[in-house]
């Protein structure tokens, strides 16, 4: 867990928290740049997943192995959640259910890379 890929993946979630909630003040539906930034952001949690597990694998562990386990599978899931919820949301709301997604990846990355820093003393 880097810092720099943190700060990626933030600057990935506050793009896709944006488009969210332009869409829904402009009263419109998601479209392919909304699905793009999402892609992009779950793109860069699978890298940062990978490279937590060769971490672990490699015998690096967190104070909290089960919390940070808990957290990484947890943030891959949220902007599938989101795009999915979104699709099946047909009115302008649909953003704002990718807003709260990037929102929600934005803080838990930080949280992720807290425990992982954690000496556990």
């Amino acid at each position: 867990m880097t810092p720099f890929l943190v700060g990626t993946i933030t600057v990935a979630a506050v793009v896709l928290a944006l488009l969210g909630a332009l869409s829904t003040l402009a009263r419109r539906r998601i479209g392919l740049v909304h699905l793009g930034a999402a892609g992009l952001l779950e793109a860069l949690l699978l890298l940062q997943a990978a490279l937590a597990t060769a971490a672990l694998v490699a015998g690096d562990r967190p104070a909290d192995t089960p919390t940070f386990l808990s957290y990484l599978v947890g943030v891959l899931l949220v902007p599938v959640v989101g795009v999915l919820w979104a699709r099946a949301e047909r009115t302008r709301w649909a953003g704002t259910v990718l807003a709260v997604a990037g929102a929600v990846v934005g803080v838990m990355v930080w949280r992720l890379l807290q425990l992982w820093e954690a000496t556990g003393a």
